[in-house]
C-alpha cells in the first residue's frame, strides 16, 4: 500500500468522533466498492497497532469465525 493512501486516509478521519467513524467504516461496508477497501485496511491497521494481545487475540478469533 503507497503510504501516501495511508496518510490521506489517516488525515482524512483524524479528529473524526466516535460516531463519524462508525459512519464511515460502515458506509464503506454497505456500499460494498472494491475501492474503499484500502481505507478499511487502514482503518484496521490502526486499530491492530493500538490494540493489546488480548484484543488482537479476540479479533483473530472473529475474523475466523467469520470465515468459517
Amino acid at each position: 500500500m503507497d503510504l501516501n493512501l495511508r496518510n490521506a486516509v489517516i488525515h482524512n478521519v483524524s479528529g473524526n468522533t466516535q460516531d463519524e467513524l462508525k459512519d464511515t467504516i460502515v458506509d464503506a461496508i454497505q456500499n460494498g466498492e472494491e475501492k474503499m477497501l484500502p481505507g478499511l485496511g487502514v482503518l484496521f491497521e490502526v486499530i491492530w497497532n493500538h490494540s493489546s494481545e488480548q484484543e488482537k487475540q479476540e479479533m483473530l478469533q472473529t475474523l475466523e469465525s467469520g470465515l468459517k
